[in-house]
């Protein structure tokens, strides 16, 4: 996973509360693997029904500001894979669906939690050209002369800053375990299978 420091340029405004996984990506899409490229089928049916919708399967800024309830709905991690293959690193609204938020901090995708009035702010900042910056590391967003601090799970924050998905926090700990191991093998002999 790549490692969350900071992110800076332009974002998308997307004011639209209740964004639902289905929406994000349809379901029919989820039989698909990945390696066929989920950012095409990003708001799939959205960008079809709305030709001038902000974002688009590549060439998306790398933040988006949301409204209430973003990632609701069922909890298919295919979601998240569809927002981070489409260059999305870090998504800003006032609350997020609790599967959501927790697939994304798996996968390297920052959820940022901000009251509804500051991302109403944020939206009018990036409707008006100007560049965020979004900085884990002091739990910060800028915008123009705009400085707003959240907050963040210490060890969701870790996870980010460092690129650990759950296979990297294993390995992390691959001298204890190897220890363990041989203790093990000492300790309980008569556990080990004979392979002689």
């Amino acid at each position: 996973m790549k490692p969350f420091a900071t992110v800076s340029g332009l974002a998308v405004a997307l004011d639209r509360p209740n964004i639902d996984t289905d929406q994000i990506i349809p379901a029919r899409f989820l039989r698909k693997p990945r390696s066929d490229g989920y950012n095409n089928f990003l708001f799939h049916d959205v960008r079809r029904a709305e030709p001038d919708f902000p974002l688009g399967p590549t060439g998306n800024p790398e933040i988006l500001i949301g409204a209430a309830n973003f990632g609701c709905g069922s909890s298919r991690e295919g979601a998240v894979y569809a927002l981070g293959d489409a260059g999305i690193r870090c998504v800003i609204a006032p609350s997020f669906g609790d599967i959501f938020a927790g697939n994304a901090s798996k996968n390297g995708l920052l959820t940022v939690i901000l009251p509804e009035e500051r991302c109403a702010e944020l939206r009018a900042a990036v409707v008006e050209g100007a560049d965020i910056t979004v900085d884990l590391a002091n739990q910060q967003v800028r915008a123009a002369n705009s400085v707003y601090a959240f907050e963040i799970d210490p060890f969701r924050k870790r996870c980010l800053l460092e690129g650990l998905d759950d296979i990297g926090l294993t390995l992390a700990n691959n001298d204890a375990i190897a220890a363990f191991e041989a203790a093990d093998r000492t300790g309980r002999a008569w556990a080990v299978p004979d392979r002689g």
